[in-house]
C-alpha cells in the first residue's frame, strides 16, 4: 500500500498494520511475550482438553528440558521448553494435527513436527520405568492376584491380555504389511493390564496385518512365560479350597490356552457351567477392555489417524500410556464414571466410553499352538471350582 512522506512523493514501505523484523519477532518468543499470553489461559484451555490437570503440564515442563531433549536449534522452535510440552500434551489429548496446533501456539507446524518427537522421547524415558514396571518378584505377582481376587472375584488371575489397532497413515513402500482386515493401515498395541486399569506391559508397533497370536508369540512376555522368568508365585490352593492352582493370565479366544494363559469356553455348545466358568473369567478380564476405553477417551489421538512415520507413532502411544498410568496413579477416582459397571442382576452396564469412537479390536485368529492338556484339565477345575455352591453364592452377592 503506498503513502506520501514529507515531501509529497508516494512511498512504497507504509504498510498497514506494524511489521516486526526477523530479530524482534524472535526476541517476543526467547523474552516470553508469546508464552505470557498462553500463560494466562492455560488452565482454561487444558481443562477443555479432556480432564487434563495441571500436574500434567508441569510434569512435562520438569522433564522436558534441553538436558533431557536434544533438538537442533531453528527459529520457530525458538519457544520455551514448556511451550514445547504444552504442545505435546494438546496434541496427543485433542488429537489436533500439527497444522491446528500452530495457531493454537503460535509455532510452525515444521517446528511442532521436530521437537514434539523429542518432547514424547524424554517423558518415556523420564517416566516409563517407573509407571509401567511388569513385575518380576512373586510378591508383587501375589498382590496383583489378590486385588483381581477382592474386585473381580476372579481368584489367581495376575493381568488381563489384549490388543488394538491405531491407525496411521500407510508409510511409503511399505505395501500392505500396515494393512489390517478391518480395511485400514495401523499399528497394533499389544498390552497386559492389572486389576486398577493400569498397564503392566505394552508390546507397540507391531503391523496391523499381524493378528494378537502372531504379536503375543514373538513378544518377550511369551518368551519369559514359557521359561518360567516372569516370576508367578509358586501354585498354591484357590480360597477355600485344598488343590494347588498356578498362577495364570486371561486372555481370549486369540491366544492359546496355557497354564499360565486362562480363557473362556466356547460358546458353541456351551453348558450352563461353563456359562458361568466365562462370566467369572469374562469379568476380569473387562479390565483391559476399559483401560483401552480410558486410553482413547482421555487421549484422543488415538481416535484419529496419525500421519507420522510408524517410529513417531511408536513412541507417542508409550507416551499416552505412561501418562495414562501417572494419572490412574495419582488421580485413581478420574473416569471412573466411565466404566463398566453391573447391575443388581449382573447384568453389564456399558460404560460411557463405549458409546464413543473407540480403538478397534486386533483380529482374533488363532495361534498356530493348541491348547495343551494341562490347560484344559486346569480350566475344568476351574469350571469345578466357580459352580460350587461357595462361589455361585459369591457370584450373587458380588
Amino acid at each position: 500500500m503506498k503513502a506520501e512522506d514529507d515531501t509529497g512523493q508516494c512511498t512504497t514501505n507504509a504498510i498497514i498494520g506494524e511489521w516486526k523484523t526477523r530479530d524482534e519477532r524472535k526476541d517476543d518468543y526467547e523474552g516470553g511475550t508469546v508464552n505470557a499470553v498462553l500463560n494466562l489461559d492455560n488452565d482454561y484451555r487444558f481443562r477443555c482438553c479432556g480432564f487434563i490437570y495441571e500436574w500434567e503440564i508441569y510434569v512435562s515442563n520438569d522433564v522436558v528440558t534441553p538436558k533431557n531433549v536434544k533438538v537442533q536449534v531453528w527459529y520457530d522452535a525458538g519457544t520455551s521448553w514448556n511451550l514445547r510440552g504444552e504442545n505435546d500434551i494438546t496434541a496427543n489429548t485433542t488429537g489436533d494435527k500439527y497444522s491446528t496446533l500452530q495457531y493454537d501456539f503460535r509455532v510452525a507446524r515444521n517446528s511442532i513436527s521436530k521437537f514434539l518427537p523429542e518432547v514424547c522421547r524424554a517423558i518415556v524415558d523420564e517416566y516409563k520405568d517407573e509407571v509401567i514396571s511388569c513385575p518380576t518378584d512373586p510378591n508383587d505377582w501375589r498382590a496383583i492376584a489378590d486385588e483381581f481376587q477382592k474386585r473381580w472375584n476372579v481368584p489367581h488371575a495376575c493381568g488381563a491380555l489384549d490388543g488394538k489397532h491405531v491407525a496411521i497413515r500407510c508409510p511409503p513402500k511399505t505395501g500392505s504389511l500396515y494393512h489390517n482386515y478391518k480395511g485400514f493401515f495401523s499399528l497394533v498395541l499389544l498390552a497386559l493390564v492389572d486389576a486398577d486399569y493400569k498397564f503392566l506391559w505394552i508390546d507397540v508397533g507391531g503391523y496391523g496385518s499381524n493378528s494378537d497370536a502372531q504379536i503375543y508369540n514373538a513378544s518377550e512376555l511369551k518368551e519369559c512365560l514359557e521359561d518360567g522368568t516372569i516370576g508367578f508365585p509358586e501354585p498354591d490352593p484357590l480360597p477355600n479350597d485344598d488343590q494347588n492352582m498356578p498362577y495364570f493370565l486371561l486372555g481370549d479366544d486369540a491366544f492359546g490356552l496355557r497354564t499360565y494363559l486362562m480363557k473362556p469356553f466356547s460358546i458353541r455348545g456351551m453348558s450352563k457351567e461353563q456359562a458361568i466358568t466365562n462370566y467369572r473369567i469374562s469379568r476380569g478380564r473387562r479390565v483391559v477392555e476399559n483401560a483401552f476405553g480410558i486410553l482413547a477417551q482421555r487421549w484422543q489421538i488415538f481416535l484419529s489417524t496419525m500421519g507420522q512415520v510408524p517410529d513417531t507413532v511408536s513412541v507417542i502411544i508409550e507416551t499416552c500410556v505412561c501418562l495414562h498410568n501417572l494419572m490412574r496413579m495419582r488421580y485413581p477416582n478420574l473416569q471412573n464414571v466411565q466404566l463398566d459397571t453391573e447391575d443388581d442382576l449382573h447384568n453389564l452396564v456399558p460404560g460411557l466410553w463405549r458409546a464413543n469412537a473407540n480403538m478397534h479390536e486386533v483380529n482374533s485368529v488363532v495361534g498356530p499352538n493348541r491348547d495343551t492338556v494341562a490347560a484344559k484339565k486346569q480350566r475344568e477345575y476351574l469350571k469345578l471350582y466357580f459352580n460350587n455352591s461357595y462361589m455361585i453364592c459369591i457370584s450373587i452377592n458380588t
